[in-house]
């Protein structure tokens, strides 16, 4: 079965009544249709064949997903109205669109499927304009995103003064701080902090050097009332600027920022079959929405579109355990959406997802066959590094090689790690060097990006590798239609206690660079 989208039939948005499906725990929200309904469905596709890795793996046409690119994209140039480009970033109508895509096609399903949309509140930021100057020099300088802007919108006049340690207690910021212009020390704590502390200090801007080559962005993740106007500059600024205040000079410096922080509500879109033990389900996920820049055919819809096409050919078999399958939304934001639905988990709903797969960037051009590298020496959830040794041996399965990648919290896996939930996943590479060797594994450019397409308005129709994407959605397959059929050897969920989850939630914040594809530290 295949639905083509159509963008005259976006609006009226939302298929389902938005305000009866706030909570993300499946049995609080409204099904689609009665009880009767629900059990009507259950009996209809309770006669389906069982499901099975060979099926399912079997059901997957590169033609079926690339139809779904390009239905995506369709969805990308509703918003060029707006944005003068393609793009499905949150807020913009590409994205609802492509909402409203995933709804059309789940709802074709007979009932296979209870789905519902989980709004939840965003935070999106734009920086239209910035500057900072040392002495008359312009300082190649990159505004952090998510940060508040200079007071009233203006250039600020300031002394630079270097702050003491890392900045990441509120005693390293000395009192010549106030009125003046902070320079820290990137590291040991995320640049939010770091900012936070900065303003506390009575700071009219901040200023983050790297301490690792090269220039510095991140992101200061959730605003807090004492941020500042924060930028990032290379190791080499930073440490000229430092010499020449240790030999006790001063600089005389300006920062100007023009940026805005807005809360927004968005929608994840959250599907969960009908059949299968409802108190053991495998979740998967990818992202609906992409960056502003561009349409994200890649990133995510190679994820996204991938999920959905697994949807539809699932509806074909029964199960026995329940497979929910979510599209988040703000990922590209800091992994709002999923974050969002990992923390507001009830205990009770927490314990039913045995684990969770994260599916982003499936078909890089320039593609390697990576593993997200779970270890239960890391302290990562019991089971995924069960996961990560399916994931090998289905590449293997499957002919090709494959390489490990850290999780660094680039990606929706983080929410779902911190809530003790067992994780893992694939990917193809974002904007990561290939290397000599990943060329002998998977050919290829070295020296070049995974994807040279990355957050750019040219990751369209032309930005898919189509071998790697057959490949990956084959493994995705595999990895529901495994745990769908059973857990047998799969470790059992069980919940510590709210100190023990506590600590784990903080040494995990520790670990994750990233908040997405953002530094956060």
């Amino acid at each position: 079965m295949y639905i083509k989208f159509n963008p005259s039939t976006l609006l009226p948005l939302g298929l389902l009544a938005t305000s009866t499906f706030a909570s993300p725990a499946l049995q609080k929200q409204q099904p689609i249709g009665n009880t009767d309904d629900l059990a009507a469905a259950i009996l209809l596709h309770s006669h389906k064949p069982p499901v099975t890795e060979d099926l399912l793996a079997g059901t997957i046409d590169t033609k079926n997903l690339l139809s779904r690119a390009h239905d995506l994209y369709t969805a990308a140039k509703i918003s060029e109205g707006h944005y003068n480009h393609p793009t499905r970033v949150i807020g913009s109508l590409g994205h609802l669109g492509t909402i409203k895509y995933i709804e059309q096609v789940l709802g074709t399903l007979t009932g296979y499927y209870r789905f519902h949309e989980q709004q939840f509140p965003a935070v999106s930021g734009n920086v239209y304009e910035s500057r900072l100057v040392f002495d008359s020099h312009v300082v190649d300088a990159r505004p952090m995103s998510l940060t508040p802007p200079t007071k009233d919108k203006q250039p600020v006049f300031a002394t630079v003064v270097a702050v003491e340690n890392d900045g990441c207690v509120e005693e390293d910021y000395p009192l010549e701080v106030k009125g003046a212009i902070a320079l820290i020390k990137r590291g040991n704590c995320s640049f939010g902090q770091k900012s936070e502390n900065a303003g506390i200090a009575g700071a009219v801007a901040a200023v983050i050097y790297n301490n690792d080559i090269g220039e510095l962005s991140g992101t200061l993740g959730t605003p807090k009332e004492h941020h500042v106007a924060t930028f990032g500059i290379s190791d080499a600024a930073g440490a000229k600027a430092l010499e020449y205040l240790a030999g006790g000079g001063v600089i005389d410096a300006s920062a100007y920022i023009d940026a805005e922080v807005n809360v927004i509500q968005t929608k994840n879109v959250i599907a969960q079959t009908v059949l299968g033990d409802q108190e053991n389900c495998v979740m998967l996920g990818g992202h609906s929405d992409s960056v502003e820049e561009g349409p994200g055919v890649n990133d995510d819809g190679s994820g996204s579109m991938t999920l959905l096409e697994i949807a539809v050919q699932l509806s074909r078999f029964s199960v026995n355990n329940c497979v929910r399958f979510s599209w988040w939304s703000g990922e590209e934001e800091g992994l709002l959406g999923s974050t969002w639905y990992a923390t507001h988990l009830t205990d009770e709903e927490n314990l039913k997802i045995r684990l969770f797969m994260d599916y982003d960037m499936l078909a890089s051009t320039n593609f390697a066959y990576q593993i997200y590298n779970a270890t239960d020496a890391e302290g990562d959830p019991k089971g995924s590094e069960e996961l990560r040794n399916f994931y090998v041996d289905g590449y293997k399965g499957l002919g090709v090689n494959y390489t490990f990648i850290p999780f660094d919290g680039r990606s929706d896996y983080v929410g779902f790690i911190e809530a003790g939930i067992p994780a893992g996943g694939i990917a193809t590479g974002a904007e990561g060097i290939k290397t000599a060797e990943e060329v002998e594994m998977f050919g290829g450019l070295a020296g070049q990006w995974y994807d040279p397409c990355y957050h750019q308005l040219c990751d369209d129709l032309t930005n898919l590798n189509e071998t790697a994407w057959g490949v990956n959605a084959r493994l995705v397959a595999k990895s529901v239609a495994k745990y769908a059929n059973s857990f047998e050897g799969f470790p059992v969920r069980k919940l510590d206690s709210a100190d023990i989850r506590a600590e784990r939630v903080l040494e995990a914040k520790k670990k994750w660079k990233y908040r997405g594809r953002k530094l956060v530290m």
